[in-house]
């Protein structure tokens, strides 16, 4: 085939043969994840973007080497015009344009596709998971774990639209090129300030006025003794009023009845402390401001701090990333079954492991197992044989709550990132409510347990107190501390304990 002597050189060659074999690798790199239906995202990356970079790239090689060619004949030559002349007589020009032609078709059909394949997978939950795999494991693990498995990460972190869309990837950019250079801080700082409002991504499926029912909540918790003793709690949680038909005008979801605007100025990124909030009733204009006299804000203070008006995330702050504190999934863990009960000091033996600080997930592994061998080879020898299953399977159960909610080489576990829901472990709830903050007329933001739950049965196995009207009981703390937690936040005494 007779083609133009300005193809003829090193550099257009070079560039046709780069772009045909990237374009042979990319043929059959989609053939074999078509035909093993692979969903593998760095498959995805390598065929649909870094390939066709290459592909782009070699084109580009061709173009460049004919015009270098040109400016050299023209040099040489005295009059040759600036520009290639197109002699459409000349069987060399026509097969040029051909190929030009045919090339710029099949290019753009298949641009077309690999971008559309290239933004799916930008889109795909293994992408935004796996692709910077330290950095995100700790995210990805607790999302898998958590209630919104099934819902996409860019449900929530993008939304819908184009703008959010473009302003997601502009952002990611920078976090690439964090990831890189290796300044993503251990762990990553939270809140993420760059999420779209919680209203436009949470309140697709959770929308208020959907959730009329006060909800039924049971626990079980195990007391650190020999015998792992257990401790029932059934709550019904306040989730709105207790008729249905009021809504959310009174309980828990009060805070963002449409009829209601609270805000808050919370004195460090973190939001951990709030010492000034503000009620606004939006039907009659009446404004309370509430204000910790112990933490008063100061004028400058007011000038430069946000104020934010409270929704989803401020109480719900981890939907899909939660990390639990050792007392929870050691719980949860002797509940499923995956810890036995029936081993004694089980409690105590995963507590007293749990209580430490461990370099890398690899080195908590391994002192997991040897503590927990140790621990029964010194205060229970004869039970090393008669239950060694029991010991196994405590070691797994400790090993497998660890690698779910602790990630040392991230520095992430539950004090990094605590969870706002209730008030046992972080203060939660009683950032505001706890009989502190007082407005000018007195009046409290209270700290009675009642106002978002009751407690319907409480109690050990075989002395379980039960409400048998609609009168709620009284709490009954499992150890007797006699009235401190009445006086004392319950975070006190329980953060303390890691």
């Amino acid at each position: 085939m007779h083609l133009p002597k300005s193809t003829k050189n090193l550099l257009t060659i070079a560039g046709a043969t780069i772009a045909v074999i990237s374009l042979l690798i990319i043929v059959l790199l989609f053939l074999v994840s078509t035909t093993f239906e692979s969903n593998n995202s760095f498959l995805g990356i390598f065929i649909y973007m870094v390939l066709p970079a290459l592909l782009f790239f070699g084109l580009i090689l061709i173009p460049i080497g004919m015009i270098r060619v040109k400016r050299q004949e023209k040099q040489k030559v005295a009059g040759t015009p600036d520009y290639p002349l197109w002699d459409f007589n000349k069987p060399s020009t026509r097969n040029a344009a051909i190929i030009f032609l045919v090339g710029t078709i099949c290019l753009v059909i298949l641009s077309s596709i690999g971008s559309f394949q290239a933004f799916h997978i930008t889109e795909s939950n293994e992408f935004c998971g796996k692709l910077c795999h330290n950095v995100m494991k700790p995210e990805y693990t607790a999302y898998q774990n958590s209630p919104h498995e099934r819902v996409n990460c860019v449900e929530c972190h993008v939304g819908s639209g184009a703008g959010w869309y473009v302003r997601s990837k502009i952002t990611g950019l920078y976090q690439v090129y964090a990831v890189i250079t290796n300044q993503i801080p251990h762990p990553i700082v939270t809140p993420i300030e760059s999420l779209r409002p919680a209203r436009e991504t949470c309140e697709h499926c959770h929308w208020p006025e959907k959730f009329y029912d006060r909800k039924q909540k049971n626990k079980i918790y195990y007391l650190a003794d020999e015998t792992t003793s257990a401790w029932n709690i059934q709550l019904q949680m306040k989730t709105s009023a207790s008729n249905s038909a009021q809504g959310i005008a009174q309980g828990i979801h009060w805070h963002i009845n449409p009829n209601v605007k609270i805000e808050y100025i919370a004195s460090a990124r973190s939001r951990e402390k709030i010492p000034w909030v503000k009620y606004t009733n939006l039907k009659t204009g009446e404004t309370t401001i509430f204000e910790d006299p112990a933490e008063k804000l100061t004028s400058a203070q007011h000038d430069t701090l946000e104020t934010r008006t409270m929704d989803c995330i401020d109480c719900h702050n981890r939907p899909s990333h939660n990390y639990k504190a050792p007392q929870i999934f050691i719980d949860e863990l002797i509940t499923a079954g995956k810890i036995p009960r029936n081993l004694p000091d089980v409690k105590v033996v995963a507590m007293n492991v749990l209580n430490q600080d461990y370099s890398t997930t690899d080195s908590a592994m391994i002192a997991i197992k040897a503590q927990v061998t140790d621990y029964y080879t010194t205060m229970y020898p004869k039970l090393l044989e008669a239950k060694k299953t029991e010991i196994q399977q405590t070691i797994a159960g400790i090993q497998e709550g660890y690698s779910q909610n602790v990630f040392p080489e991230m520095g992430v576990k539950w004090t990094a990132h605590p969870n706002h829901i209730g008030h046992t472990e972080t203060n939660g709830c009683f950032r505001c409510h706890n009989d502190k903050h007082q407005s000018a007329s007195g009046k409290v933001i209270s700290r009675d347990c009642n106002l978002c739950h009751n407690i319907v049965a409480q109690g050990a196995d075989s002395t379980m107190e039960v409400s048998n009207s609609f009168k709620p009981l009284a709490f009954k703390h499992p150890v007797d501390i006699n009235d401190q937690w009445k006086t004392k936040l319950c975070s006190e005494c329980h953060y303390k304990l890691y």
